[in-house]
């Protein structure tokens, strides 16, 4: 773990003193820190406890920590919405330290977070269909190369799981990564694949992927299907490829783009 992180804890757990508001849970070279923060929110309503359960990975602050909520005093619901904000908060700080903000940017919009959410779950169907059609961008992205592939991919179905977003990563010749969600998620996770060392170059070294290309972002048109999961698809031939822009009604992308680049 960087000693940023590690100065990091030691501050929050001075700061979260009280019985059991501060628990390391676990800390290793491998795995990174995992610690539960417990704090009190005083709200309209009366006053909050919330779980927070951090898993800061090796590579913190340059990753964004990963994080569960629980509480007795609010839904299972209303936790997950909660944790969705946090980490999409999460993406817009720059790679340094960041949980004390994160728990102090919750403690001061718990109130209106949850006021979102609950006039969220009151909407229609409809409304909530035509928001997210609106809202959805689709991205087609090349990626030059994958030396160390399953850190690679594991750190990929992070970042579009923290995001909402969904879509294949192709690994064959070319490599190439289809996205679907809304236009904020797509930029910031391409922001986050060129800023964050996430392979290792010819000599061993942890590396940006610089030579990555996005080829198409665009608004989601009827065009295209909706695609409801992110999957990874491995050693395929080039018909596999094609078959696969087809299932999940990507064809059009495939003709303009992908011959190019075989």
């Amino acid at each position: 773990m960087s000693e940023e992180a590690l100065d990091e804890m030691s501050v929050l757990s001075a700061i979260f003193c009280g019985k059991d508001e501060f628990q390391l849970i676990e800390e290793s070279a491998h795995s990174g820190l995992v610690y539960c923060i417990c704090p009190a929110i005083h709200t309209d309503s009366g006053r909050k406890t919330l779980k927070l359960m951090f898993h800061l990975p090796p590579l913190y602050p340059q990753t964004s920590p990963d994080l569960s909520i629980t509480s007795q005093d609010f839904s299972r619901k209303q936790c997950q919405e909660l944790k969705q904000a946090m980490l999409r908060k999460a993406h817009t700080f720059p790679p340094e330290p960041m949980v004390h903000q994160l728990v102090t940017w919750l403690q001061d919009n718990l109130t209106d977070l949850i006021t979102s959410t609950d006039r969220r779950g009151d909407c229609g169907n409809t409304a909530d269909d035509d928001a997210q059609a609106q809202d959805t961008w689709m991205a087609l992205l090349h990626l030059d190369h994958m030396r160390s592939k399953a850190k690679y991919i594991k750190l990929i179905e992070k970042w579009t799981s923290e995001l909402g977003l969904m879509g294949r990563l192709f690994i064959t010749r070319p490599i190439l990564i289809l996205l679907q969600g809304t236009k904020e998620s797509i930029k910031e996770y391409i922001h986050l694949q060129r800023k964050v060392k996430v392979d290792v170059d010819s000599s061993g070294k942890r590396c940006k992927e610089k030579m990555m290309r996005v080829l198409c972002e665009v608004p989601l048109t009827e065009d295209f299907k909706r695609i409801s999961t992110f999957e990874v698809k491995e050693d395929l031939s080039h018909e596999d490829l094609k078959r696969e822009f087809d299932l999940v009604g990507s064809l059009k992308l495939y003709q303009e783009f992908v011959p190019l680049l075989q």
